[in-house]
């Protein structure tokens, strides 16, 4: 991913208001990034524990989709596995939900999928960060069609978020 400047982030989101997205909290360290290593920028908002976001790249624009995550006290203990990048965790998955853009989400419909807690979801499927023991699942599948995976898996959350 290329690095984004807090204008380009604040101007993706699809299921907020352009004034929710402008009070969002955008990660402050955007220059210290791994952005080579990343998919899609997730963060969660440090003044609201339950918020998070996620800007990814989805048919060829910028897309940004604010998450409800679990609340704190609600972590899962047993292990489970993350829809986007299939890494398992202990207690580092959490339910995220996003409100469909639009008519759709004023009328309340939502969007959720199982994700990395601390949607670092990229960091994983390239080893750069260690989710334990047997956090990643045998494959013979290439690192690149791990990435592929990893990438058509947020674009298809997305695209489920945009959806009428």
């Amino acid at each position: 991913m290329k690095p984004l400047t807090e204008q380009e982030i604040r101007a993706a989101f699809v299921n907020c208001s352009k004034g929710e997205a402008k009070r969002l909290s955008v990660p402050r360290e955007l220059a210290e990034q791994p952005w080579e290593d990343l998919d899609f920028l997730g963060w969660r908002d440090p003044q609201a524990p339950d918020r998070a976001y996620l800007v990814a790249e989805s048919e060829g624009q910028l897309r940004g989709v604010v998450l409800r995550g679990s609340s704190a006290g609600s972590w899962q203990t047993r292990r489970s596995m993350c829809s986007m990048c299939l890494t398992t965790h202990s207690g580092g998955v959490s339910l995220m939900v996003a409100p469909r853009a639009g008519k759709a989400g004023q009328q309340g419909n939502s969007v959720g999928a199982y994700i990395c807690s601390d949607l670092a979801c990229s960091l994983y499927v390239r080893g750069k960060k260690d989710a334990g023991a047997g956090a990643r699942l045998h494959e013979t599948i290439t690192l690149e069609e791990k990435v592929r995976r990893t990438v058509a898996n947020v674009a298809a959350f997305v695209a489920k978020v945009r959806q009428a």
